[in-house]
């Protein structure tokens, strides 16, 4: 059975309640011949990387996030640690900065889009702005709530301009989260990984996911698209995300620049 990427993209506008998506999904996919064939686009996705570095036409930015836990960080080792690092980087937002927070909030974001040629991850993002501020009101309703609009009308920007906007929503439920902080606090080389504040975040699971519904319904867009990717089974999530980056790499029909001279004349002594 094909896996259809085109499942799991959210429409623009379409009604998105996470309660009713299944986040250990595995699209029916047999988990021996899924991990051939996720080899397999592990390998395309590193030559259509660096099919786009040498173009120079377009660059690609993808968004991950997620609930704590859900495994951003284990999807970017698994699925871009075989990327060339010279056209491949991550960025991880913490809270702003004093200085960038006398900014709009895009200011800080746009600084690390990437250039042409380029694949950036970014491990949390500009969403930031319309989850854990809303969520904690730490600006007033008034002011986030104008945000969804200045996300979409950046991320057309970053399109108009050759930039490639994929986003994913790692999806896991808050059972999975619990077990995940358990194993956590259970071995001494993933203690560091926890901190007694993601159980007061944890408390706020509700209102968390009330706030990614809405940032998912106003803020896919056709060049600009929301994955909401099941997220239990680590094989199936590399798996889909895989698939997403190289059907929407491919279907750019990159071609390598032209030479301005023949090989064949070339001798090397």
């Amino acid at each position: 059975m094909p896996l259809n990427p085109a499942k799991f993209r959210v429409k623009p506008g379409a009604r998105v309640r996470l309660a009713e998506i299944n986040t250990d999904e595995t699209a029916g996919l047999d988990k021996d011949q899924s991990l051939a064939e996720f080899e397999g686009l592990l390998e395309r996705l590193a030559d259509l990387q660096e099919l786009m570095y040498a173009q120079g036409r377009h660059a690609m930015l993808v968004v991950l996030q997620a609930m704590d836990a859900a495994g951003k960080d284990s999807t970017i080792r698994s699925v871009f640690g075989p990327i060339n690092p010279q056209g491949c980087h991550v960025f991880s937002f913490k809270a702003p900065t004093e200085h960038e927070r006398e900014h709009d909030f895009l200011w800080r974001i746009h600084a690390h889009t990437p250039p042409l040629g380029h694949l950036y991850i970014f491990n949390r993002s500009h969403y930031e702005d319309v989850l854990i501020v809303r969520v904690r009101s730490l600006v007033e309703k008034a002011r986030w709530k104008k945000r969804y609009d200045h996300i979409n009308a950046f991320e057309q920007l970053l399109s108009d301009e050759g930039v490639i906007v994929v986003k994913f929503f790692l999806h896991a439920s808050k059972e999975y989260q619990k077990e995940q902080f358990e194993e956590r606090l259970a071995e001494p080389h993933k203690q560091w990984k926890f901190s007694p504040g993601d159980l007061e975040e944890r408390k706020l699971w509700d209102d968390y996911q009330e706030a990614y519904e809405d940032a998912l319904q106003k803020c896919s867009t056709a060049h600009a698209p929301w994955y909401i990717v099941p997220a239990e089974k680590k094989w199936f999530r590399n798996l889909l995300i895989a698939r997403v980056l190289v059907e929407t790499l491919t279907s750019l029909n990159m071609r390598y620049p032209k030479i301005e001279y023949d090989p064949k004349s070339i001798k090397i002594t």
